[in-house]
């Protein structure tokens, strides 16, 4: 969430992501305004840019509106139907935390005793918005085309550029004339990564003043070698094929199952592999593909192609969505070799958490890890290789399947692609880079590698801190 205010104090935001982390931090909470969530007057806010759909960029946009933001909200058009999925599955959630939490305060103040709510759980009932407010997001969007230069007022023009990472994602460049000066700032969303499934690979950003650089993966590269495909048909070869078992992927639901589906696709339309059971089992993540299916003109060239031969994307024989619980509940019984694909990504909850924990004592299951865990989801627990899980006082469950993890479906680019998206700017004519989105030991190390490159103006700014651009 980056504001940009100009000189006769037209405001622009750049993104509203969800910060999951907010209640945990005391100068978050000390930036927020007494009436607002937000360390600015929302209603004072003049257009909003959405670089992409993922909920740490989208999620706080019906507070935004609910806090009284009047403008239009301009992004790509495949981001306005995968941000709806996304804000639309985070208001289901907010109205089942929203009557938990009317639950208990009914039960204590009828003389029952009110949970003891974990560290970092705590909520607060007035930023959890619902469906209304969802509605309310989507109907202030407008949608821009790539590369097509648009004028948001006299004197500011915005070009939105494919930086792959997500359908319909973009790097924003922003063009600012005050005082018969241009000033071009450049922000990145989430940098994808070359020859990834579906989309186009990240293109490149005109050369201007200031630069905003994601750096998720600022310190470290990916490591595993070959494509996609060969790498998912190592594993479900010695899991599914030459043995009778089950191979469990955690992924999120916008984005890496659509990558993992069409690559499962590909490898029994097209490598001969034999058709297993394969469930995707996510209703978001079936809403999500009809929505990659929608804008095929989005997707990369070898999409394109696959689709003008097969006339389908991720519609192969054998491949079943899981519409309810209780279907999901009920794999644990299938007995035949299958791959089963649900959120979330990390195993930190949805539906996921309860396949992994049924195969976890199975010797003949793999639980497959395909992206970034955070220290403390069980996705975390199991990459440190720990032999056995504690769900209760007294009882464990032993660990017998195998534990195995790739990163190539990662969509974020590595410090190669980091480093190659900043040196598209020339060191010289480059005023500031700024390094936000990452780890802290993740932005030091990516700025002591530019700085090996020859970029020496590199900040790392704080939460809440201001810059004036000359």
């Amino acid at each position: 969430m980056y504001l940009l205010e100009l000189e006769d104090d037209y405001k622009i935001l750049i993104d509203c992501g969800m910060d999951m982390d907010r209640n945990r931090d005391p100068k978050k909470e000390q930036m927020s305004l007494a009436h607002s969530m937000f360390p600015f007057e929302p209603t004072q806010i003049n257009v909003v840019l959405l670089t992409h759909a993922h909920i740490d960029h989208s999620g706080n946009l019906p507070n935004l509106i609910r806090e009284g933001y009047e403008g239009q909200i301009l992004c790509t058009a495949p981001t306005l139907p995968l941000t709806q999925l996304l804000l639309q599955d985070m208001a289901n959630l907010n109205a089942k935390r929203l009557k938990s939490y009317q639950a208990e305060l009914t039960a204590a103040g009828g003389g029952g005793r009110r949970k003891k709510k974990k560290k970092g759980a705590k909520i607060d009932p007035d930023n959890l918005y619902l469906e209304r407010q969802v509605d309310e997001t989507v109907d202030r969007v407008v949608t821009i085309a790539y590369h097509q230069k648009f004028r948001v007022r006299k004197g500011v023009e915005i070009t939105f550029i494919p930086t792959g990472h997500l359908l319909g994602a973009a790097n924003i460049v922003l063009e600012v004339t005050e005082n018969g000066k241009k000033t071009t700032i450049g922000f990145s969303g989430d940098i994808g990564r070359n020859d990834y499934p579906l989309l186009p690979d990240p293109q490149r950003m005109p050369e201007v003043d200031y630069l905003l650089c994601e750096s998720t993966y600022g310190s470290r590269y990916h490591t595993t070698t070959g494509t996609q495909a060969e790498a998912l048909a190592e594993i479900i070869r010695s899991t599914c094929i030459d043995n009778p078992g089950r191979l469990i992927i955690p992924a999120f639901s916008v984005g890496r199952t659509q990558a993992l589906l069409y690559t499962i696709n590909k490898l029994y339309t097209e490598g001969g592999f034999p058709p297993v059971k394969v469930f995707s089992d996510s209703p978001l993540a079936m809403k999500s593909t009809r929505v990659y299916e929608k804008y095929l003109s989005y997707l990369n060239d070898d999409a394109k192609a696959f689709h003008e031969q097969h006339d389908q994307l991720f519609d192969f024989e054998n491949l079943v969505y899981v519409q309810d619980l209780k279907q999901s509940k009920a794999l644990a019984n299938h007995a035949e070799p299958c791959i089963i694909i649900s959120s979330s990504g990390m195993i930190s909850g949805g539906r996921v958490e309860h396949h992994v924990m049924t195969n976890l004592p199975n010797p003949y299951a793999t639980i497959l890890m395909i992206g970034f865990a955070a220290e403390g989801t069980l996705g975390a627990k199991l990459l440190k290789g720990m032999r056995s899980l504690s769900i209760a006082k007294d009882q464990e469950i032993p660990i017998m399947a195998r534990i195995e993890s790739i990163d190539v479906f990662s969509g974020h680019g590595d410090l190669g692609d980091l480093t190659q998206f900043v040196k598209y700017q020339a060191p010289d004519r480059l005023k500031k880079v700024f390094l936000v989105h990452g780890e802290y030991e993740s932005m030091v190390s990516f700025q002591n590698h530019l700085a090996a490159e020859g970029y020496n103006q590199v900040e790392i700014p704080e939460y809440g801190q201001t810059f004036e651009l000359e």
